[in-house]
């Protein structure tokens, strides 16, 4: 190998080294306290681990109505979306009042507390903005709800962590609807002097004091006390994802909380990782004997691409089904169909009398369309099952869709970068190699 191609063509396979060992044994980063999670640790569906099952109602006393209760749906769901977890169930009794949920154990569950899962959501919590009273405190001298709201999760329309330059803490950033910041303006013009408490259900976030009222547009801030900065990034993070999932109509309340068991079982899932091996063996067999030298090349990309959608999805946390790995599986005949057209292609030109070097450089130019035409349609389905699936299906549509990226990318850049390292090297110009 010489030259740049040299030189870039060992880094293609030192980042594919390295990735593999992520995959394979994650790791842990000093410092921060944060892990990568290996491939084994991603979380995965109903279908093979099984989960947690839900009853959520309305409190005592509070009827809600029918677009209460399909706002509450919409929240609940688009925050598992934000979770990345898609393999679950969002069932709606709308007579009964009630919400059915199943969702899978978490990353990383070892002890298996279905009220720990249930609380990872933060489905039931219910964002408020309320005027006080100095004689309702607890007994740690902590403004205790008084009912008396001024605005509530529903009018704010975005929130953002946000550095507060006065304290040096994370807070966060509140956009309110129009309505809601003239109720902010008047309250706050009203309340000059005297706090306003903010509470998640019945919990006292913050009571900052009003110094001055401020104007509708002007949004709203929650300060979340003096903590070390680690603390305070991660909390107003937390908190600000949770408001801009959406804020309940009213609190819900967990009624019944259990396990649900596996509906297919680890077995299933032995059986799909064997086959998948199985799978990926036997195409490094068939591009190794057919392909020859490009077919190595071919099988080192198709490493690098199996590799990097595992690391992807157990760093981000999708929710990994049965159909979700079958896309993974699915993908890899892609990347293989990819280095078929070009390799084809590239045995065309050598027989045509093109130098090897030349070969490589059309053969990779004249095929680009090809590929990307199909991998551009295939994209398209994913994205549209995305949308329009649920559960299963979306996890089947992410794995699909990232695979088709990336077996994008190994097979026009890395199989490339690879090829043209050795091409001018005099023992592998050998027409032989390239099954010309």
């Amino acid at each position: 190998m010489k030259g740049k191609n040299g030189v870039k063509s060992f880094l293609v396979i030192a980042i594919i080294i390295g990735l593999t060992f992520l995959a394979i044994y994650g790791l842990n980063i000093p410092g921060i306290n944060y892990r990568i999670p290996s491939a084994k640790e991603s979380r995965t569906g109903i279908d093979i681990r099984g989960g947690v099952r839900a009853t959520l109602s309305a409190p005592v006393g509070v009827v809600p109505t029918d677009k209460e209760m399909e706002t509450v749906r919409t929240i609940i769901e688009k925050r598992l979306d934000n979770k990345n977890i898609f393999d679950r169930t969002v069932i709606l009794e709308k007579l009964n009042g009630r919400i059915i949920i199943e969702i899978p154990w978490k990353q990383g569950e070892t002890d298996f507390n279905p009220q720990k899962s249930i609380d990872e959501l933060g489905e039931t919590t219910l964002l408020t903005f309320q005027e006080v009273d100095d004689t309702k405190l607890d007994a740690n001298g902590k403004y205790l709800p008084t009912g008396k709201i001024i605005i509530q999760g529903l009018d704010v329309v975005d929130a953002v962590p946000e550095l507060d330059n006065n304290t040096s803490q994370m807070d966060v950033s509140l956009k309110l609807s129009s309505e809601a910041g003239k109720k902010f303006e008047e309250a706050t013009g009203r309340l000059i002097g005297k706090p306003i408490a903010i509470f998640m259900d019945d919990q006292l976030i913050s009571a900052p004091v009003v110094n001055s009222q401020i104007p509708a547009g002007n949004g709203a801030r929650i300060t979340l006390g003096n903590r070390n900065m680690e603390e305070s990034a991660k909390e107003a993070k937390e908190l600000a994802s949770t408001i801009r999932s959406g804020a309940l109509p009213f609190k819900l309340e967990a009624r019944e909380i259990n396990s649900v068991s596996p509906l297919l079982g680890e077995n299933a899932l032995n059986v799909i990782v064997r086959a998948g091996g199985i799978a990926l063996i036997l195409v490094w067999i068939f591009m190794f004997i057919y392909y020859r030298l490009p077919g190595v090349f071919a099988n080192v990309a198709l490493l690098g691409h199996t590799v990097i959608q595992l690391v992807v999805i157990s760093w981000l946390g999708i929710t990994l089904t049965l159909p979700g790995i079958a896309g993974i599986i699915l993908t890899i005949g892609m990347g293989v169909d990819a280095n078929v057209i070009i390799f084809e292609r590239i045995k065309e030109e050598i027989k045509n009398g093109k130098t090897l070097r030349s070969a490589i450089d059309v053969g990779f130019k004249r095929a680009f369309s090809a590929i990307f035409d199909a991998n551009m349609t295939t994209l398209i389905s994913a994205i549209v099952l995305y949308i329009f699936g649920t559960g299963p299906i979306q996890s089947f549509a992410i794995t699909l869709g990232l695979g088709v990226v990336l077996s994008f990318i190994t097979a026009i850049t890395a199989s490339r970068i690879m090829l043209k390292s050795v091409s001018g090297i005099n023992i592998a110009k050998h027409h032989w190699l390239y099954g010309a």
